[in-house]
């Protein structure tokens, strides 16, 4: 393996394969391990904390097939000193790496997302724990295509689970049998979109099945934003404890979507509700209802509401 070291990261490594394991890094000015344009790396068993922009970062400067594995690791303290909406303050983060592994992390109080997958295609993000999350606690977003995001928890963060930017290529999801709860709607700046306080957030291409969500302070799950929707399946979810269950999509050009089999606790405001990007549109939409030709609404559990 080839590297040197770069003053304001613990390790930073270019054009290289092989193994980061086992070492502790920390009071780093921008990341703690920062690999780019790597093939084939494995990052495990290391402790990275207290860090000014980043814990660990797999970069590529061109889109690419670049293969780390990411596990393991416990990543804590990542502040985002450089400011911005995201580029900083990551815990793990990957840009324009493909087929990407990341498993088994623990990952907490980051500026921003624990882990952030920005144009990163054929990602995995399974069995990983992120706690105190400044906005987006799990972040697929951009140009990617496949991504898999399955058995992790999440608690707290502005937004637990998004899978985005449908507009930039952002496609072809699934995220399944995640535990969310302690969303708040308040993030690290003022949002200039849909806001915060969504437990999950999907657009195209994408099965959401089996989540928990609790007490996610806006909705449970947002369901496409604007016509960015596309052949969506929610269901078997249990969603408690919101102030809407689901918001969907009703803007003209929005895709087919699927929701069916979901049990809604306690969500006074509607289990399924219409927007048009952030205005509500009428009341609750219930089973068998036809006002949005896009919408197959079955099966579904109210309670409590």
């Amino acid at each position: 393996m080839r590297s040197r070291r770069q003053p304001q990261c613990g390790i930073y490594v270019a054009r290289s394969g092989g193994r980061i394991e086992g070492s502790r890094l920390s009071g780093a000015a921008e990341a703690g391990i920062w690999a780019i344009e790597g093939r084939a790396f494995t990052i495990r068993d290391n402790e990275v904390f207290d860090c000014g922009n980043g814990g660990i970062l797999v970069h590529r400067w061109t889109k690419g097939e670049d293969g780390t594995v990411i596990s393991g690791n416990r990543v804590a303290r990542i502040g985002a000193t450089n400011g911005g909406t995201g580029q900083y303050g990551n815990g793990i983060n990957i840009f324009r790496a493909d087929n990407v592994l990341v498993s088994g992390n623990h990952v907490s109080d980051c500026a921003f997302s624990a882990i952030r997958a920005n144009s990163a295609s054929n990602i995995t993000i399974s069995s990983n724990q992120a706690f105190r999350s400044g906005e987006t606690a799990i972040y697929a977003e951009f140009e990617f295509e496949g991504a898999l995001i399955t058995g992790n928890i999440v608690d707290g963060a502005a937004i637990g689970i998004s899978v985005a930017n449908f507009d930039h290529g952002g496609r072809l999801s699934t995220v399944s049998d995640n535990v969310v709860r302690g969303i708040v709607n308040k993030g690290p700046y003022e949002p200039t979109v849909s806001g915060f306080g969504f437990g999950i957030s999907v657009e195209a291409d994408t099965l959401v099945t089996g989540n928990l969500v609790e007490g996610a302070e806006t909705a449970a799950l947002a369901i496409g934003w604007g016509p960015y929707l596309r052949n969506v399946i929610v269901s078997d979810n249990i969603l408690r404890g919101s102030p809407e269950g689901m918001r969907v999509s009703v803007v003209e050009g929005s895709g087919q979507t699927l929701i069916s089999g979901n049990v809604v606790d306690g969500a006074q405001q509607g289990a399924v509700v219409g927007y048009r990007w952030n205005d509500r549109v009428g009341g609750a939409l219930s089973d068998g209802d036809t006002t949005h030709a896009h919408l197959t609404l079955r099966g579904n559990v109210i309670a409590g509401g």
